[in-house]
């Protein structure tokens, strides 16, 4: 049954432990959208299979794109979906194309909030209370804090000029020293929402 009602989709994207969900879940509050984190697909399946796995990737990507696929097609107001994204990965690129297809298909909105942290705070970051409970497999904090720094040196996770044809559907905060509730409303203003 289709509607008449073309639902938003919002990526907060950046580096691990800036606060995506953290900040996702803060406008998910305050628009009605509803929150989908990276982690609701990664956490069940590894359970089962190594991250690196052909499984993992095949199956994790499959879940997403129809979650994807059945929200933009939904009643839902909206989706806030976070990502780490690394901007010299063609196939990340590739990968977020086709998460946004179903949008897109549907004159929906595609925004990007994007969120830069330092390094130091991220650390403590890596540590919270509700980043552990929705993230099992961050609680081993010696490799997961290994994790972010190998990322950090490995991939590019900020932008430089990738969203130059659009800015209006992209706004970079650095929330370093900012409450989630104040990037939310920033975000939430910025983009209308």
């Amino acid at each position: 049954m289709s509607n008449s009602t073309t639902p938003t989709l919002l990526f907060v994207i950046g580096p691990a432990a800036v606060g995506k969900m953290t900040v996702g879940g803060a406008i998910a509050e305050r628009t009605g959208f509803k929150l989908f984190h990276n982690h609701l697909t990664i956490e069940p399946l590894l359970r089962l299979f190594r991250y690196e796995s052909p499984q993992f990737q095949r199956l994790n990507h499959a879940f997403r794109e129809q979650i994807f696929a059945e929200a933009a097609a939904s009643d839902l107001p909206g989706l806030v979906f976070t990502l780490v994204w690394d901007f010299d990965d063609p196939e990340d690129a590739a990968l977020v194309e086709r998460y946004v297809a179903p949008f897109r298909e549907r004159g929906a909105r595609v925004l990007f909030l994007e969120l830069s942290g330092d390094q130091a705070v991220r650390l403590e970051r890596n540590a919270g209370e509700s980043r552990l409970a929705e993230k099992a497999s961050k609680r081993d904090l010696e490799w997961s804090n290994g994790n972010l720094v190998g990322m950090d040196a490995r991939y590019r996770l900020n932008s430089v000029d990738d969203f130059a044809h659009s800015p209006d559907a992209h706004l970079l905060i650095d929330n370093t020293h900012l409450e989630p509730d104040e990037v939310a409303e920033r975000a939430v203003a910025h983009f209308g929402l």
